[in-house]
């Protein structure tokens, strides 16, 4: 290993550790730069610089590549550091760059969760499209949520979640080459957003949030932010945020609160947010809901309750209310990450209490009441009844031809309920019927299947042509949809009480081989597989020469 110390006693003062994101070995910034031999290639004494450290297998060429602005040689670094030209570095051997030689390229942030009415304006066709998961999202573009919620995750990891009735223009997004770092400012025209942004390098990158009436600088930390057309206000629940009218920044730390209004002459108004309430035990892994939670009374006369899945990062519920209790209902199977928060006068939220829960109902098998197996009935919009033997269960009603239900013929909407009609009139004919019940989302119970019969008349069938040829003549009748077979009758009179011929039939037509000279008479009827009445058709009269 090359030990640069020999380069220059001056060249690795006072180095900070820096911890980089996944994907760099490691880096520091360093305090002091150069030596009193700095060449002019160097940069100023209050520049800031990165110290990087070289991998197994790295080259300089390699750190070229993947990190210097096209302008830069790897001759400035070497000169930057005091090596000489022809200096071979290996594994774990430091180098300094300055921030200004780094690639800066813009670097698209993407939606990692998105639910509800939320939209997407690209910033250069001005094209709304609605907001999905894995939507990228540009330097110029906005994000509008209505009654929907959204979480962005930026290129270095920070994670940006917008509560509904906000709107979020991203103003720039850049990267420094494979550094690690970011330099993002976006700008909450409306409404509020919860950060949590990745440690930032001193006067390096940056993350910042601008709004009508408020800057926000932050160096890594997690807060919340909201703006509106009589102020902004910013609360801080780790870390530091530089918060204030432009010129007129304080720094606001940790379990603090910020607000600036447009109305009023005084310039900002800190606070101590409200302590985290104390929660008292919940049970950790839920099987059914709703479920309570609840908390010790502190003095606070409201309360903000937020509920994230804890995955993806969807801001799925917010709520105030007074009371120390919160009923937890309608959440799917998943673990979600609980924020309970106490309101001060100015209806800002103060330090959150975080709990964790998971979720894992079970569906349970449903009884069917009625109607009862074989039943017949002469209505073809039946009512179907059965019983759910869960908790926070939906379920629906199914019917089908076949009793393994390959071929579905209709179902009933999904509801909370133990009653159903089918979601159109059923054909006359034989079907089966089952209630699959649904828990959690994904977890789901059939009961067993039930035979029904539909009472009903098959129509009666028309005879359509009839073609003559020598002594033979065939017959052409209507199909019916619902029918399984066709009966054929042949008499000498139209009364049909003397039939000199009957068969059953698969097709729509049949031959018929009469005598010449005298007079017949035709008719079909529809058959089928259940019980169903049928009538025949009018008959026809047939006679050959």
């Amino acid at each position: 290993m090359l030990d640069l110390k020999r380069h220059s006693a001056a060249g690795l003062l006072l180095l900070i550790a820096f911890t980089l994101l996944p994907g760099v070995a490691g880096a520091e910034i360093s305090v002091a730069h150069g030596s009193s031999s700095a060449t002019p290639a160097q940069q100023s004494e209050s520049a800031p610089e990165w110290v990087y450290t070289l991998r197994s297998g790295e080259t300089l060429s390699d750190i070229g590549q993947s990190l210097l602005m096209d302008r830069v040689t790897i001759g400035q670094v070497l000169q930057y550091n005091n090596l000489p030209g022809n200096a071979r570095l290996s594994a774990g051997d430091r180098v300094r760059i300055p921030l200004a030689w780094l690639k800066r390229q813009p670097e698209p942030a993407r939606v990692s969760s998105a639910s509800g009415n939320v939209m997407h304006v690209s910033g250069t066709t001005g094209q709304k499209t609605p907001l999905t998961e894995n939507s990228v999202i540009r330097v110029g573009d906005e994000v509008i949520s209505s009654a929907g919620t959204a979480t962005i995750v930026l290129a270095d990891g920070s994670e940006l979640r917008m509560a509904p009735n906000s709107r979020l223009i991203f103003n720039r997004l850049t990267q420094y080459g494979k550094a690690g770092m970011a330099d993002t400012r976006v700008r909450l025209q409306r409404g509020e957003v919860h950060t949590r942004v990745k440690p930032v390098l001193e006067d390096g990158a940056r993350f910042e949030i601008e709004t009508p009436s408020a800057v926000a600088a932050v160096r890594g930390t997690v807060f919340s932010m909201q703006t509106s057309p009589s102020g902004s206000s910013v609360q801080v629940t780790e870390g530091v945020v530089d918060f204030g009218q432009p010129g007129q920044v304080r720094r606001i730390p940790a379990g603090y609160g910020a607000s600036v209004s447009t109305a009023s002459a005084n310039p900002m108004n800190i606070r101590r947010l409200p302590p985290a309430p104390v929660l008292n035990p919940i049970t950790p892994v839920l099987t059914q809901l709703p479920a309570e939670l609840s908390w010790q009374q502190d003095g606070a006369n409201r309360y903000r309750v937020d509920i994230f899945e804890e995955d993806g990062g969807t801001w799925l519920q917010s709520r105030e209310m007074p009371g120390h209790r919160f009923d937890i209902s309608q959440l799917d199977n998943g673990r979600y990450e609980l924020h309970l928060a106490a309101m001060d006068r100015q209806g800002i939220a103060g330090m959150p209490a975080i709990t964790s829960i998971e979720v894992d109902l079970q569906a349970r098998t449903p009884d069917l009441i009625s109607p009862e197996p074989g039943e017949s009935v002469n209505d073809d919009m039946p009512e179907f009844q059965w019983r759910l033997n869960g908790t926070n269960e939906v379920a629906r009603v199914e019917i089908a031809e076949d009793e393994e239900f390959r071929r579905l013929i209709t179902s009933s909407e999904w509801a909370p309920d133990n009653r159903a009609l089918p979601s159109r009139p059923l054909s006359p004919g034989q079907y089966y019927w089952r209630v699959v019940s649904e828990a959690g989302g994904n977890s789901v119970a059939a009961s067993q299947p039930r035979s029904l019969v539909v009472n009903g008349t098959l129509p009666p069938v028309r005879i359509i042509s009839i073609n003559y040829l020598d002594n033979q003549v065939r017959v052409f009748w209507e199909k019916v949809d619902t029918a399984k077979d066709y009966r054929l009758q042949l008499a000498e009179e139209p009364g049909f009480n003397n039939i000199i011929k009957e068969a059953n039939v698969a097709d729509t037509t049949a031959a018929l081989r009469l005598i010449p000279g005298r007079r017949y008479f035709v008719r079909v009827k529809a058959l089928s597989d259940g019980p169903l009445a049928s009538r025949w058709g009018p008959g026809r009269e047939l006679y050959l020469d």
